[in-house]
């Protein structure tokens, strides 16, 4: 008799747990094109059932049906047209079965077809970072041992130990149990493997050669896996994938909500984090043709909730004031806490952070660009959901976090997407010819972060958008912008510019930028805009003061400085002065993978930086209403 898989075992667990005290019926659900089969109690939302099953339904809110993008088609069986589907699907889509899977209540046995999510978003996988003089925590000594004798009875952990002459490690129980059978099948011709002041294990033969790191950068969006060659300092593989606990929401306070909502939530996003991380491992290994037990230690940087949520942290008192942290600087941590499937003792470096909202992938970015050890006065922004901002040199810095909400990410946005093939990511509009750079070079079906921020620039800059973000009225539009204006047009009551036709001709059916979506976006862009004038404010200096901004992150690897400047996204200065610094997070990550020193100076960096609360500031909401105007 077979063993169910752990997968199908938590699966069942969970349905049992769904069952309801009354023993209401239950239905049967097949997910599409895999073929995944569940049982669940009658009246259960699509959404749920897949989430429970580990089945990746796209959206970015969680379920509370706000996103609109956890679309499903119902292939057999009946589900009753909601409320919300008329406002995210034509009325031939309805009639072809497709439903928001979260309000899709299952009466009955149903057949699903679940559209195939985008696992690999266009990611940035470097950025701006600097040398540093290699001194890993990973050290390997080879060893030719004498053998034990009646005259030299010396225990085998202290014979290693005294074999190791510069360095004085500590060994634990674990490796205790191997070392004897070790040292004599090799003949006492060994290579003892250090992490930092541990002794982790000891290996038959010459290996000093091989020796590896893995530096993550987990992002609530995208996870960038890094392999180090520890030898060379030198990557020998990278890859990036969505973060899997994307169904539980975009944003970091969607997800923390699911776990105050829903017991189970919390294992889940452990679950999922977990998953990410060892599928990524896999993948860098086998890339590298590297053995995982060679990889002896693992550095993470992420923001707080991440962090909290892959070590198993209640993240809750993170979502409510005063927005406690349970630790900035965690305590000793392994690979296996992150599920990583590496050498089972390989330690876990994790970044510590400066606040609840701004986290040890900040202080990662701060140690890659030398934030603080530079004489100049720069601005740092690391543009997201949640988007967090330093400003200073090394005479001061001050940081803090500015919710700017989804908009970034085109989260909230009607056509929105992830920065996917068919995402548009670059407008141009010049006299009446509008230019799109879409992701793959194919036709464009939603518009990303980037496509956004330039669409809304270029609008602004030809006139189609007043300061205030208002569309200009249809017949100004006709005298000035004639080739443009049949482009301004409504779907439904709202008034939207259409970026790309589709569906012949029909608005609705095509990628467009609506009058809400410009709303956001201003939204968004007031409060990162207000974050940084009040650092302005706090440290007694002027925007142009400033020599450098540093746009990080993946979305700021592909914003145009340009359209930045725009838009008030960034203070108005020289286009020169403005740099997409890329993933400076994933390159912090690195630097303290190559070097004990530099891991130092991050600790530093909490220490000297100072954490501004924007949350309580007087000043905040007069300043976030002047920020809400684009720039004249």
């Amino acid at each position: 008799m077979s063993t169910p898989s752990p997968r199908a075992a938590r699966a069942a667990a969970r349905e049992e747990d769904a069952q309801p005290a009354d023993g209401a019926t239950r239905v049967r659900m097949r997910f599409l094109p895999e073929g995944a089969e569940v049982r669940v109690p009658s009246g259960t939302p699509v959404f749920d059932a897949a989430s429970w099953n580990g089945i990746a339904i796209d959206s970015t809110c969680g379920g509370h049906g706000t996103c609109k993008k956890c679309k499903v088609r119902i292939v057999s069986g009946e589900v009753q047209v909601g409320p919300l589907d008329p406002r995210a699907f034509s009325t031939a889509e309805l009639g072809d079965g497709w439903r928001l899977a979260c309000r899709a209540h299952a009466r009955g046995d149903l057949v699903i077809e679940v559209p195939p999510l985008q696992t690999r978003p266009k990611a940035a996988l470097v950025g701006v970072g600097r040398h540093v003089i290699l001194r890993p925590s990973v050290q390997k000594r080879h060893l030719v041992l004498e053998e034990p004798s009646l005259e030299d009875q010396r225990s085998d952990l202290q014979r290693v130990l005294d074999g190791i002459e510069d360095l004085e490690p500590h060994a634990s129980v674990e490796l205790l149990r191997t070392l004897g059978g070790t040292l004599r099948a090799a003949n006492f011709d060994v290579t003892a493997v250090i992490c930092d002041e541990e002794l982790i294990d000891v290996e038959p033969g010459d290996t000093t050669a091989r020796r590896f790191a893995i530096a993550f950068d987990l992002g609530t969006t995208t996870v960038v896996a890094t392999l180090l060659d520890l030898d060379s300092g030198q990557p020998v593989a990278i890859r990036s994938m969505l973060n899997r606990q994307q169904p539980y929401g975009a944003d970091v306070i969607t997800r923390i909500s699911a776990t105050m909502m829903d017991e189970r939530a919390l294992a889940a996003l452990i679950e999922r984090a977990h998953e990410t991380f060892a599928e990524l491992t896999a993948e860098v290994c086998q890339e590298a043709g590297v053995a995982p037990h060679e990889v002896y230690e693992i550095v993470t940087c992420g923001n707080v909730t991440m962090m909290q949520i892959a070590l198993g942290i209640d993240p809750e008192p993170l979502s409510m004031a005063p927005f406690v942290v349970a630790t900035h600087a965690f305590p000793p941590a392994r690979a296996a806490d992150f599920g990583v499937a590496v050498h089972p003792r390989a330690p876990a470096f994790v970044f510590p952070s400066l606040g609840a909202y701004v986290g040890g992938d900040i202080v990662a970015g701060m140690l890659a660009t030398g934030l603080t050890r530079d004489r100049r006065l720069r601005l740092f922004i690391d543009v997201g959901t949640n988007s967090e901002i330093a400003l200073g040199s090394g005479e001061r810095v001050l940081a803090c976090a500015a919710p700017a909400g989804p908009a970034f990410e085109a989260a909230q946005i009607r056509c929105g997407m992830r920065a996917a093939e068919g995402a548009i990511e670059g407008v141009k509009i010049d006299g009446d010819d509008v230019s799109l750079e879409v992701i793959g070079d194919v036709e464009a079906v939603g518009m990303c972060g980037s496509g956004l921020v330039d669409a809304v620039a270029e609008l602004v800059r030809s006139g189609l958008l007043d300061n205030s973000g208002r569309f200009i009225a249809d017949e100004v539009a006709a005298e000035t912008h004639p080739g443009l204006a049949p482009r301004l047009t409504k779907v439904g009551q709202e008034r939207v510019f259409v970026l790309q036709w589709r569906g012949g001709g029909d608005p609705e059916a095509s990628v467009y930028l609506s009058q809400r979506d410009v709303r956001e976006l201003q939204f968004a862009k007031a409060s990162i805009a207000t974050g940084w004038q009040i650092l302005l404010r706090d440290l007694g200096v002027q925007a142009d003061e400033i020599t450098q901004v540093l746009l990080a992150g993946s979305f700021g690897a592909y914003l145009t400085p340009l359209s930045a400047v725009r838009i008030g996204l960034v203070p108005k200065l020289a286009l020169p002065r403005i740099v997409s610094a890329g993933n400076v997070a994933g390159e912090g990550a690195k630097i303290a993978a190559l070097s004990l020193r530099e891991r130092a100076e991050a600790h530093s960096i909490v220490r000297e930086v100072e954490y501004v609360e924007l949350s309580g500031r007087a000043d905040f909401n007069d300043l976030f209403i002047d920020q809400l105007a684009f720039p004249a």
